[in-house]
């Protein structure tokens, strides 16, 4: 290899991690060698061998599931250790594809009894009343993504099977109202389109032999005005509870299209652009009141001090 300095050495670990790595006789893929190639980038003294063979799916998920960076791996660790977890972050980061994974591994781990999957039922101004069917078909649109993750990770046969017999249960938020879920897996997805008493409803459910991630994205809130986000609000009183895990992505922990990380970047600058904008137009509105107030003042003052008219 021609060449000096991090780079170098970073190509030098990234080979000879892939070669341990194949002959070890693990199948490595096209996909792996860019996952590599994104891990060594994140942390250079990062072991390849470790990292793609000890996997915290088990050994009924390792070939179908896998973790494409550092902070997907520290993620699904923490899934593993701690019963409540809550994962914070941008599309594409796979908060909610891992938890899903996670809850797949654990059941057919027999660690837990049962998978719940929640989510909102109205989001992006949406009301369920305008969309056509009953009160299933016009929830189930809403809840298409976690069927999807289940279908991919477990099979599209095994999958429906588990919801016939009740073993999964993929259900609005609402429905979790007046339940303990004993001996489950339980995932609250899009949760910062909760609202702080659903949130506190949805966190009180966990019983015993339970466990419960929490995902979402606060950029992406799409309550009515005036409505407090439940997972901004859970963020701010409870990331010192002790047992309690709060796990945050940013753009630089995407794994779709490389496209989609210049992407949020960008909406991200522009969102900074608006506060800093508002922030000024405040402090400006403030001092233009100041002034203001001040003028009349002086003005009260002006008038006071000057003789009655006619007086001498």
């Amino acid at each position: 290899m021609v060449g000096e300095g991090p780079g170098q050495d970073r190509a030098r670990h990234l080979i000879a991690g892939l070669t341990d790595l194949m002959a070890s006789g693990y199948p490595l893929k096209t996909s792996d060698v860019a996952t590599a190639i994104r891990v060594v980038k994140e942390d250079p003294a990062v072991s390849l061998t470790e990292f793609f063979t000890d996997s915290p799916f088990g050994p009924s998920l390792n070939s179908v599931v896998s973790v494409r960076n550092i902070k997907q791996r520290i993620y699904v660790q923490t899934i593993d250790r701690h019963d409540l977890v809550f994962a914070i972050g941008p599309a594409g980061t796979g908060k909610t594809y891992l938890a899903v994974a996670m809850a797949a591994a654990a059941l057919l781990e027999k660690k837990v009894k049962r998978i719940v999957l929640a989510r909102p039922a109205v989001e992006a101004g949406e009301k369920l009343g305008f969309l056509p069917g009953d009160l299933v078909e016009k929830v189930n649109p809403y809840l298409r993504p976690l069927y999807d993750a289940l279908y991919d990770i477990l099979g599209y046969e095994k999958t429906a099977k588990l919801l016939e017999r009740g073993i999964i249960e993929v259900a609005p938020i609402a429905f979790m109202r007046g339940r303990t879920l004993n001996d489950a897996f339980i995932i609250l997805d899009e949760a910062q389109n909760t609202t702080s008493e659903q949130m506190k409803m949805f966190l009180t459910r966990i019983g015993f032999g339970s466990k419960a991630v929490v995902t979402g994205d606060i950029t992406q809130i799409d309550l009515p005005q005036g409505k407090t986000s439940g997972l901004r609000e859970a963020q701010q009183i409870l990331s010192r509870i002790e047992g309690i895990r709060f796990v945050l992505f940013d753009e630089r922990d995407v794994v779709r299209h490389t496209l989609v990380q210049s992407i949020i970047s960008a909406y991200d600058a522009l969102d900074r652009e608006r506060e800093a904008a508002a922030a000024g137009s405040s402090a400006a509105n403030g001092r233009t009141g100041t002034s203001r107030a001040s003028e009349a003042a002086d003005g009260g003052r002006t008038r006071s001090s000057e003789p009655p008219a006619g007086s001498r």
